[in-house]
């Protein structure tokens, strides 16, 4: 088995899993591009791409089932966009991006434990709108980090929203889906002078995460269970972090 063939294999895996719990996976195809001994430039390239397809095979789904409110977007996107575009144009050198990223993999696995481990159920508290400032500040934040690493932001913004309570779990994701398409775009355009450094597997891999992510999304709306998926999540980003740091 070829090496194109392993990795198509390991993306239809990450994103079916992400895509069972809401997300958009640019955080776990980065974890196996790590472990694979990708570049930086093509790690984030990659990750963008990969994390669009998939991010808007899912806000097609939740905007067909009626279960999108632009409300919920819109004031965290305003920021998030630019700021996106803005991270994608940052290239940084390995000998800071492969710490930065690791680092970025430890904090998504933290976040993912926490949201798997928590007692509270997500939206069981009153839901409350979040303030606009707030919402333009965390989504600018956000979109800045995520566009420079190559991730897609969701990972950060749920919790927040979550934690907040500024929307339910079925909100959450379907905004965190609007946000991961939104700038997950803005990055990749943001990198377009390196767009060279795009492996020319791409293709095969977007077919692949296309696959997994249209299958994870339906189980995990049906059949998983949400927090041994979230689990198992955070431990394959844990140990990727760890690999990429030391």
């Amino acid at each position: 088995m070829n090496e194109t063939f392993l990795l198509s294999m390991a993306f239809l895996v990450t994103a079916l899993l992400y895509a069972a719990v809401g997300q958009a996976g640019a955080s776990g195809y980065i974890a196996v591009m790590g472990l694979a001994g990708f570049g930086p430039l093509a790690m984030k390239t990659t990750a963008l791409s990969l994390n669009l397809l998939v991010a808007t095979i899912g806000s097609i789904l939740f905007v067909r089932a009626g279960q999108l409110s632009w409300r919920n977007v819109w004031p965290f996107a305003i920021l998030g966009f630019p700021f996106s575009m803005l991270g994608g144009a940052v290239h940084l050198p390995e000998s800071i991006y492969f710490p930065a990223i690791g680092g970025v993999l430890i904090l998504s696995s933290l976040q993912m434990a926490r949201t798997a481990f928590s007692n509270k159920k997500a939206g069981s508290d009153r839901m409350v709108m979040p303030p606009f400032a707030a919402a333009l500040a965390v989504g600018a934040v956000i979109g800045f980090v995520s566009g420079t690493t190559g991730t897609g932001g969701g990972v950060f913004l749920a919790p927040v929203i979550l934690a907040m309570n500024w929307g339910t779990a079925r909100e959450t994701a379907a905004t965190t889906a609007i946000y991961n398409l939104i700038n997950s775009l803005a990055a990749l355009i943001g990198a377009y002078a390196v767009w060279d450094h795009i492996p020319s597997s791409l293709p095969a891999w977007l077919v692949a995460v296309a696959v997994g992510g249209s299958t994870g999304a339906y189980l995990g709306s049906r059949y998983l269970s949400d927090r041994w998926l979230r689990g198992a999540l955070s431990l394959l980003l844990l140990m990727s972090g760890i690999k990429l740091i030391w």
